[in-house]
């Protein structure tokens, strides 16, 4: 077992390092208070070949993989900046297109996907389905040679940044009569296309959104891989990256949130002339959280060599563990950090407490604690399934 970086990922690591503490967590909280969205980082780091290293090169890509990937996610969360969009866009979408989109499709996204000019988000959840996409309501049907598309969206993410939205719909299937899944590449300015901001206690430049899909009209070519054969595969084709990519944002928060309790509490003195840091009451808690960050990044980087080495069972598993494992260590990271700091910890000066929503929300999305629990129960434990 090799728990070692490659040269050119610790050359990645470092220089995704450095991108992300050039603008550093207050620009992003002087982002999201204004409403405005990450845009100079994202450009620079698409730019800079950031956002498209799990993209092969053939299509303006770094080639690389979802460990690679998983390095942006985790270095620039771990400066301050957690960029949601980054699993949603280039660890969804491009991963979808890429293994399952048409080859039409693949030239026409990826290069967009990998330089940063494009966007494409993901919606899956629906507000009585959830993302069961057994009960989903968004049905495509047939209207000569296009598709039209109905139903609703809740909670999906950045669509007021993107140019396309990756829509999880169902279809019959002609020769059995059941609906399947199918997914769609849908232009954000389609007619019958409306989106509601959703209000969320989440200090984030990324928005949330209710989707209205009202008889969508879309080509043929607006369906992903070359039949509604591709749906399923293509759906869970995004699925261990997300769960990945998620986990290394979470283990990156919670790396930024005990960096800055360790600064404070190392030089915080207020009994005579010793620290705050050197009392066990303060130092175990901060000690406990980065052994619970580092036990999640381990199970990440276990994840992400199993995807990358095409072993997807046994990626879904430890990308679910992983996420699980990365979500609760986030949390605890970013909650023990501000009661060290005391009433500085609630500050916006001292950058820990902008944190607390997103945190909090890392342990219900993209899957819920509880929803990774029963699949372990089922998948490693032999259980039979409860629901």
């Amino acid at each position: 077992m090799n728990f070692d970086l490659t040269p050119e990922q610790d050359q990645l690591r470092d220089a995704v390092r450095a991108l992300g503490r050039k603008y550093g967590h207050s620009y992003f909280v002087e982002k999201a208070k204004s409403g405005e969205h990450t845009t100079e980082l994202w450009h620079e780091a698409g730019r800079l070949g950031y956002l498209g290293v799990n993209i092969p090169t053939e299509y303006g890509g770094g080639g690389g993989g979802i460990t690679e990937l998983a390095l942006v996610c985790e270095e620039l969360a771990a400066t301050g900046c957690p960029l949601l969009l980054l699993v949603v866009s280039p660890a969804i979408a491009a991963t979808i297109i890429n293994k399952h989109g048409t080859e039409e499709q693949r030239k026409k996204h990826l290069p967009g996907l990998a330089d940063g000019s494009q966007k494409i988000v993901f919606a899956i959840t629906e507000p009585d389905a959830g993302s069961n996409f057994h009960r989903l309501g968004t049905v495509a049907r047939r209207d000569g040679d296009d598709w039209l598309l109905s139903g609703r969206k809740i909670y999906i993410s950045g669509v007021d940044e993107a140019g396309h939205v990756l829509v999880v719909a169902r279809t019959e299937d002609s020769s059995t009569g059941k609906l399947k899944p199918a997914l769609f590449i849908v232009p954000t300015d389609a007619p019958g296309l409306e989106k509601s901001k959703l209000d969320m206690e989440i200090l984030s430049p990324e928005n949330q959104f209710l989707l209205f899909l009202d008889d969508v009209r879309l080509p043929a070519d607006a369906l992903v891989g070359e039949s509604l054969d591709a749906g399923l595969p293509a759906l869970f084709a995004g699925l261990n990256p997300e769960r990945i990519t998620v986990a290394a944002m979470g283990a990156g928060t919670g790396r930024y949130a005990i960096e800055k309790a360790s600064d404070y509490t190392a030089t915080r003195k207020v009994w005579g002339g010793r620290s705050i840091g050197s009392h066990q009451g303060v130092a175990h808690p901060l000690a406990h959280a980065a052994v619970q960050v580092e036990l999640a990044r381990l199970m990440i980087h276990k994840a992400a060599t199993l995807y990358d080495a095409g072993r997807d069972l046994e990626a879904g598993i430890s990308g679910n563990m992983a996420k699980y494992a990365a979500g609760e260590a986030a949390a605890l990271a970013v909650d023990t950090a501000v009661q060290a700091l005391g009433g500085a910890g609630m500050t916006t000066e001292y950058g820990v407490a902008t944190l607390l929503g997103a945190v909090r929300a890392g342990r219900i999305a993209p899957v819920s604690r509880e929803m990774i629990l029963n699949f372990v129960a089922q998948h490693v434990l032999g259980q039979d399934k409860s629901y």
